[in-house]
């Protein structure tokens, strides 16, 4: 079917998301029940472990730490670049986009609502990507908050407030054991770009371009 051909990428990637989310989902509410079953508490039922702060504060912490990696990927590889990669563009080049060609055929529509929605739209990948890293944060601190709200009152202590959790070191070293892993990852994609290949991927040079050729 053409509909599979054209967007086998994005269906593979997004079977793949939803059997890995309900693996740490059924994975997640067995280690709860294991955990209420070793204190004598009573065990969460699946419906409710899907809203527990438990479980949406470790989706939103992986999911931050990705979008965080795109967007930082998208919009610094829009100023910076890496000779030899087959993930950036030529420094060598001439700028693509220093003339936005609102009335070129095909161009989208907003091209045309003015220099301020122009202005807009040529950054807003790495906008959407922010947000959406930025939404993801709100989430994961919050609900850390709200776990970190139940050891407390656990264990007889005070909880802090929630504006007081993002000063926790608790948040910060879910947020940066993750931040690191990404950041060390794109590098390492980038550098490996230069001198490894991947036949037919549009992410690799081709197989017999030389290690200075920048860009697919």
């Amino acid at each position: 079917m053409r509909i599979l051909r054209d967007n086998g990428l994005t269906i593979v990637l997004l079977g793949m998301f939803a059997g890995s989310i309900i693996g740490q989902w059924i994975a997640g509410w067995n280690v709860e029940m294991e955990e209420a079953h070793r204190r004598g508490q009573a065990v969460l039922p699946l419906g409710a472990y899907t809203v527990s702060p438990e479980f949406l504060s470790s989706v939103f912490e992986n999911w931050e730490s990705e979008f965080l990696q795109m967007a930082a990927y998208v919009v610094l590889t829009a100023v910076l670049a890496q000779r030899g990669s087959a993930e950036l563009k030529d420094p060598d080049a001439p700028p693509r986009d220093t003339d936005i060609q609102e009335n070129k055929p095909g161009a989208p529509a907003i091209l045309n609502w003015g220099s301020f929605w122009r202005a807009l739209y040529a950054r807003s990948l790495g906008l959407a990507l922010g947000l959406v890293f930025f939404l993801s944060f709100i989430i994961h601190w919050t609900q850390s908050a709200r776990v970190a709200a139940q050891e407390a009152i656990a264990h007889g202590e005070i909880p802090l407030a929630t504006i007081a959790h993002l000063s926790d070191a608790q948040l910060w070293f879910e947020s940066f054991q993750n931040w690191q892993s990404e950041f060390l990852s794109i590098a390492v994609l980038v550098l490996l770009s230069i001198f490894l290949r991947q036949r037919e991927s549009p992410e690799s040079k081709g197989v017999a371009a030389p290690h200075s050729q920048t860009g697919e």
